[in-house]
């Protein structure tokens, strides 16, 4: 199960958010989600844990708790929407083979 967790506090590092969610159960990954431009983290992450019983003990323990000074807002992962314009040529071309 993909977990969402936001309100993360800039400081805190995967690691960190991978030990957190350890305590419920086995997690496949911790990602927290940084901004493209900036590189500075945007505030959340998702955490993935293989086993489903596992994942929602995680959910059910860990939204609305302190972590690292701020207080975590955890669910379940939406499955990531797909953004219009995702045909487009890379940098802004015609496409190979055309000449302008």
């Amino acid at each position: 199960m993909n977990i969402y967790v936001g309100n993360l506090s800039h400081d805190a590092t995967e690691q960190e958010l991978r030990q957190a969610f350890e305590a419920f159960g086995q997690v496949k990954s911790a990602k927290i989600i940084m901004d493209r431009e900036t590189g500075q983290p945007r505030g959340f992450g998702f955490v993935e844990m293989p086993s489903d019983d596992e994942a929602k003990a995680a959910i059910a323990q860990m939204n609305d708790k302190p972590f690292k000074g701020r207080t975590l807002r955890v669910n379940e992962g939406r499955p990531r929407e797909q953004r219009p314009g995702g045909d487009r040529p890379p940098f802004g071309g015609r496409g190979r083979g055309q000449r302008f």
